[in-house]
C-alpha cells in the first residue's frame, strides 16, 4: 500500500493516527518534498500549523525506525513562484501529480483537494479536518460588565481597563504572572477558534501578528520577533448607545437627515468615538439611508442590515471603488489616519456619498487641520462640513464648517480678501477659527468672542512675517511693532535705514505690496521700548571703567552686551578680553560658552541652534550678559 499524504493530512496528524490503529501497518509512506517545503515555510512564519506538521513527520520517522512503516521523502521542492502561488493551489497540484506518478493513494483533509483528485480519477482517502481550538474564547474569563479591554503578556500579571466610558482605569486583575506556555496556549486557541467558529474570523494574519474578530471582541495577538514576547490585547465595547443619549441629538439628527454630509467624529483614544459612530450608523440606517462601513479591523457593533467592508486586497482605495458600485447613501469610515485614508474619504465625499469618519484628535479643530495639506484648502468644506468632538463618552463640541470670500478677521484692507474657511460653534454660530492662506502659508487662526482675534492670532502671524521679510534685507537687529491692522513700524540699525528703504523707497514698497500692510522704517533709538540700559542706544565706546565696546559693567561682575546681527553672524564685541573663555547668558539664563577670538569678539553663525537661541533672547528684550567661565 502506497500512501501520499498532503500538507493538511500531515498537519492534522492523520498519518500517525492510522499507523497507530493498524490501518497503515506495513504501508509505504511517500512524503513529497513539496509538503516539507510548505511546513517549513509555515514554521518559519511562526505558524503553529507548520510546527504541528513537523512534529507529525518526526513521529512517522519513529514508526519507520520501529519497522511499522516504510518512509521516503521524494519529489522536488517547489520553486519560489510555486510557493508564492500556494494559496492558488500550485503546491496542491504538485502533490496530486506526485501521487499519480507513484500510483499511490492521496490522503487529505482538504475537501477541495479531495474533490479535484477524484475529478482526475486519482485514488483518494478523505478524512475530516481536525477542529482546532476550544470553539469559545478562553480569555473571556477576564472580562466583566465594566471591562473594556484585557492586556496579557508573557511574564507579566494580567491587566485590564475597567470603569465607565471616559473614566477607565488600567489595573492588575490577577496577581499570578502568566508564563510563556500559557500565553502560547491562549494565543493558539484564539486563532484556531476564530478559524473554526462561525462567530469569528481572522482579520489580519502576518508573521508575528494576528488580528482576530470573535463575536464583539477584537483581539490583537503579537509574537516574537515582531514583539519582544507574546502579547494578547482584547477589546470590546462596554456600552451601545442611541443618538438620543447625546447632547444636540435633535439638531444632529436634523443635520444628518437633511442631506448627505461630510462628518468627522474626533476624540482621544477611549473617548467613545466608535460608540458614537455606531449610534450615528444605526440612526441613518433607520432613516431610510443605505449605510455601509469601511473598517480595518471590523469592530463596529452595528445591525445586520449594515454591511461592514474591510480593505480589499489590503487597500481601502479598492474598497471605495467597490462601494461606489454598491451606491451607499452614507459610509462610516473607521479609522481615518493616514494621508491615503483622507484621500479616499475626500474622493468618496466629492462623489456624492455621505461620509462619517472617525479620527484621533486631542481638540476638535485638530481633526479639521489633519485635512490641511491632504485636501485642497478650498475643497475642505465640501469634504467636511461638520466636526463632532467626543470627550468622556459625550458630545463636547460640534463645529459647522463653511467657506466665504472675505477679508480675514484682524485684517482690514479690501484687497486682502480671499477664500476663508470659517469654523463656527454649532450651538451658538459664534466663529471660533478661520483657516486661510497668508503669504503662501496655510494658517489656522483662533478667534475670540464676536470674531475678534486673540493675542496669538493674526497680529502674531503678521509680525512674524514682517520680521522675516525685513531680516532678509537688514544686516543688523530688527524689531517690529504693529500699530493697527494696516500699519507697522520696523526698527533697524542706523546704517540699515537706507538699505531697507531702498532707492526711492522701492525695496520697502515691494515688501508692503507682498504683505499688504504699510510699513514705517525707523532706528532703534526711536523705539520707546528700547531705552533699557545696555539695549539699543549708541553703544559705541561703552560705559565707564574701561568696559569694552558695546558693553556696560554690571555690579555682579558680568558685562551687559549689545550683540550685533549681520547677514551671516551674531557678533558680541569683547575688546580687551582676547583668549578668555566666557559664558553668554540671557536674563542670567545660560545660553552657551565661547572663547573670545583674536579680533576681540565672539561670532556665532546665523542659522545655528545657538544663534537662534541668542536671537530669540534679543527679540524678547532679554538682557544679554557675559561672565567669566
Amino acid at each position: 500500500m502506497k500512501i501520499v499524504p498532503d500538507t493538511s493530512a500531515v498537519i492534522d496528524g492523520r498519518v500517525s493516527e492510522r499507523v497507530e490503529e493498524g490501518t497503515y501497518a506495513g504501508a509505504d509512506i511517500l512524503v513529497p518534498e513539496a509538503v516539507v517545503s510548505e511546513l517549513e515555510s509555515q514554521a518559519n512564519d511562526g505558524r503553529d500549523t507548520g510546527w504541528d506538521g513537523l512534529s507529525e513527520l518526526q513521529r512517522l520517522a519513529e514508526f519507520a525506525d520501529e519497522g511499522e512503516i516504510s518512509l521516503q521523502y521524494l519529489g522536488r521542492r517547489p520553486t519560489s513562484d510555486e510557493t508564492k502561488g500556494a494559496r492558488e493551489g500550485d503546491i496542491d497540484a504538485l502533490i496530486r501529480d506526485f501521487a499519480a506518478e507513484h500510483d499511490a493513494t492521496l490522503l487529505t483533509s482538504d475537501s477541495v483537494q479531495a474533490e479535484i483528485a477524484k475529478a482526475k480519477n486519482l485514488s483518494v482517502e478523505y478524512v475530516d479536518a481536525v477542529v482546532r481550538g476550544s470553539g469559545g474564547l478562553i480569555i473571556e474569563q477576564f472580562f466583566d460588565d465594566q471591562t473594556m479591554s484585557v492586556h496579557l503578556k508573557t511574564d507579566t500579571k494580567p491587566k485590564a481597563k475597567r470603569g465607565d466610558v471616559g473614566d477607565m482605569h488600567y489595573r492588575i486583575i490577577d496577581e499570578e504572572v502568566t508564563g510563556e506556555s500559557t500565553m502560547r496556549e491562549w494565543a493558539d486557541d484564539i486563532v484556531n477558534s476564530a478559524r473554526a467558529s462561525p462567530d469569528g474570523f481572522i482579520e489580519l494574519s502576518e508573521p508575528g501578528m494576528n488580528i482576530v474578530q470573535f463575536r464583539d471582541y477584537r483581539i490583537a495577538i503579537a509574537r516574537p520577533p515582531f514583539a519582544d514576547g507574546i502579547e494578547i490585547t482584547a477589546v470590546r465595547p462596554i456600552v451601545k448607545t442611541d443618538l438620543d443619549d447625546y447632547e444636540f441629538a435633535d439638531e444632529l439628527r436634523d443635520r444628518l437627515a437633511e442631506r448627505q454630509r461630510g462628518v468627522l467624529i474626533a476624540g482621544s483614544p477611549g473617548a467613545g468615538k466608535s460608540t458614537f459612530a455606531q449610534a450615528v450608523a444605526e440612526f441613518l440606517n433607520n432613516s431610510d439611508y443605505a449605510v455601509k462601513t469601511m473598517e480595518k479591523p471590523r469592530d463596529l457593533q452595528v445591525g445586520p442590515e449594515i454591511t461592514q467592508y474591510t480593505a480589499l486586497a489590503g487597500d481601502m482605495a479598492k474598497t471605495a471603488d467597490s462601494l461606489l458600485l454598491v451606491r451607499p447613501d452614507y459610509t462610516i469610515y473607521d479609522e481615518v489616519r493616514k494621508t491615503k485614508d483622507f484621500s479616499v474619504f475626500a474622493d468618496m465625499r466629492l462623489a456624492g456619498v455621505g461620509m462619517v469618519g472617525v479620527v484621533h484628535a486631542t481638540r476638535a479643530i485638530d481633526a479639521l487641520q489633519r485635512l490641511v495639506g491632504r485636501v485642497e484648502l478650498g475643497m475642505i468644506p465640501q469634504v467636511v462640513d461638520t466636526v463632532v468632538y467626543i470627550e468622556a463618552g459625550q458630545v463636547h463640541t460640534v463645529y459647522d464648517v463653511t467657506t466665504q470670500v472675505k477679508v480675514p478677521e484682524g485684517l482690514a484692507a479690501e484687497d486682502l480678501a480671499r477664500p476663508v474657511i470659517q469654523v463656527r460653534d454649532f450651538e451658538t454660530s459664534t466663529p471660533k477659527f478661520e483657516i486661510y492662506t497668508f503669504n503662501r502659508q496655510v494658517v489656522t487662526v483662533p478667534l475670540g468672542d464676536g470674531g475678534e482675534k486673540s493675542e496669538t492670532g493674526v497680529s502674531r502671524l503678521a509680525r512674524q512675517e514682517i520680521e522675516r521679510e525685513i531680516r532678509s534685507i537688514a544686516r543688523g537687529h530688527v524689531d517690529v511693532e504693529l500699530k493697527n491692522q494696516n500699519r507697522a513700524v520696523v526698527y533697524v540699525d542706523d546704517d540699515d535705514i537706507s538699505y531697507v528703504i531702498g532707492k526711492g523707497g522701492g525695496r520697502i514698497s515691494d515688501v508692503e505690496e507682498r504683505l499688504g500692510i504699510e510699513i514705517d522704517v525707523r532706528t532703534h533709538d526711536e523705539n520707546p521700548s528700547n531705552k533699557a540700559p545696555g539695549v539699543g542706544g549708541s553703544g559705541g565706546s561703552g560705559g565707564s571703567g574701561g568696559s569694552p565696546s558695546g558693553t556696560n559693567a554690571e555690579p555682579s561682575g558680568g558685562l551687559v552686551v549689545t550683540p550685533e546681527i549681520t547677514s551671516r553672524h551674531v557678533i558680541i564685541r569683547m575688546d580687551g578680553h582676547v583668549g578668555e573663555t566666557v559664558e553668554v547668558r540671557a536674563d542670567d539664563q545660560y545660553l552657551f560658552t565661547a572663547t573670545v577670538g583674536r579680533g576681540g569678539d565672539i561670532q556665532v553663525s546665523r542659522g545655528s541652534a545657538i544663534a537662534d537661541e541668542l536671537e530669540n533672547a534679543i527679540d524678547r528684550k532679554m538682557q544679554i550678559t557675559v561672565v567669566p567661565a
